[in-house]
């Protein structure tokens, strides 16, 4: 079928990248043991890899090879700057010219405002991801050989990976508790953390913070919304977590004070989509599984390696709400108006993701055991690709599991990005019809 969209190309990019690893992680290569990975193993674990989410079924450091895990290591890396921006990047190796086709495609990926803009944009990506990389990979591995006794292959090995893991958010660790025999260890945390924020700020913010971030009145509305709300948040959701949590005998309350602050800020930077973990989720008081749902549903920035609905959707909303409570008709941020366009695009994702997030909920309600908090932790976790769960993940059965899938995929992809793609005409209506008021409330 001819693609007619950037967002049917995108859409399909994603999908072809998950067969592609569904079918490597199905090679008896890939696993440590004799058999072969199944096919919903492999599946989950391919879809989870390429939407940069990190739920898993299966041990990661146990069940796969260390082929597998480079398998898994790649998936990451495509997922996370997007599969129709390295296919440009490979077009322009290659032919050295890039064609209409696959710059709109690089557009809708990037979020690039000019399509002229998208050459040196995906250069700058692709440069500024591997250096990001390559500086938590080298400190990562400098912590492994000097703190843990590793010797210089394998710390550099696991530096490497937890480094590519971060950067996009994922989430994947190679050890089976993931990262809590580090919970007191800032070298690790704090490295991973910052590269965790930094990877889930989005490009366009990254960059114009690395050319004026000395110069805040010269911030775009993107770029302050982003920096507010992502600090806010960050702030909110460690005061949270040690309020909840201190005198939690299974997770902070054996940690000291310093030990008991630097565990409640990882635990506030993950759910923004990253996926690891410091302290036992399963063990958290129900009350911070609450908070941990809405900063997965609300995800990181846009054009990152985060997921959910972005902190710039929240932010643009409370503008709105606060302008309707002021009873204004514009919507202005600082000097600048906000187009009724984009004010429509973020009341309907964040409309479709309550609405799949509910639907999905009472889904997997009927079909396992489990409680409504666990479930529902499951389900954002999914949504917002950020991997974490409270240990019920392999418990699901297929059709619960492959209800995760879906969820991890679209995601990944976004709502208003997947609903475009199946969207083959874009019709416009050419009369207006009679007003009428309905009443509200």
């Amino acid at each position: 079928m001819r693609l007619r969209s950037p967002a049917q190309l995108v859409a399909t990019g994603f999908g072809t990248a998950i067969l592609i690893g569904t079918l490597l992680l199905m090679l008896p290569v890939s696993t440590s043991g004799d058999a072969p990975a199944t096919w919903l193993v492999a599946l989950f674990t391919a879809t989870s890899a390429v939407s940069v989410t990190g739920l898993v079924i299966v041990d990661t450091a146990s069940h796969w090879s260390v082929f597998g895990e480079l398998v898994i290591a790649g998936l990451v890396q495509a997922g996370g700057l997007g599969i129709m921006t390295m296919a440009t990047v490979f077009t322009l190796v290659i032919s050295g010219r890039l064609g209409l086709r696959a710059r709109i495609a690089a557009q809708a990926e990037t979020k690039t405002l000019s399509m002229s803009d998208v050459r040196r944009v995906l250069r700058k990506v692709v440069l500024f991801s591997l250096a990001c990389e390559a500086v938590a990979a080298v400190v990562l591995t400098a912590r492994f050989m000097i703190g843990y006794g590793e010797p210089f292959g394998r710390a550099a090995y696991l530096g490497g990976f937890h480094a590519v893991s971060a950067f996009n958010n994922a989430g994947f660790a190679l050890w089976s508790d993931s990262l809590m025999r580090f919970v007191t260890d800032p070298w690790i945390c704090l490295t991973i953390a910052l590269t965790v924020i930094i990877g889930g700020l989005g490009f366009p913010v990254v960059f114009e913070l690395a050319r004026s971030w000395r110069r805040p009145s010269r911030w775009s509305v993107l770029t302050r919304i982003t920096v507010g709300v992502t600090v806010t948040l960050l702030l909110f959701a460690t005061l949270v977590f040690l309020m909840t949590e201190w005198r939690n005998p299974a997770t902070m309350g054996p940690l000291d004070d310093s030990g008991k602050v630097l565990a409640a800020f990882f635990t506030a930077v993950m759910p923004r989509s990253a996926g690891f973990n410091v302290l036992d989720v399963g063990q958290l008081y129900p009350s911070s599984w609450l908070a941990m749902d809405a900063l997965m549903v609300i995800g990181g920035g846009s054009a990152g390696t985060a997921g959910g609905i972005k902190v710039s959707t929240i932010g643009l909303l409370a503008f709105v709400i606060w302008a309707e409570l002021r009873g204004e008709s514009r919507v202005n941020i600082g000097h600048r108006r906000l187009p009724e366009s984009t004010q429509r695009q973020a009341v309907a994702i964040t409309v479709m993701a309550v609405v799949l997030v509910a639907l999905s909920t009472y889904v997997l309600l009927a079909l396992t055991p489990h409680s409504l908090d666990q479930v529902l932790f499951e389900v954002c976790a999914a949504f917002g690709t950020a991997g974490m769960s409270t240990g019920i993940t392999a418990t699901l059965g297929v059709a619960g599991q492959l209800l995760l899938v879906l969820l991890m995929f679209i995601g990944r992809v976004g709502p208003l990005t997947l609903g475009s793609a199946l969207a083959l005409n874009k019709r416009v209506r050419r009369y207006e019809l009679p007003e009428e008021r309905v009443i509200v409330g």
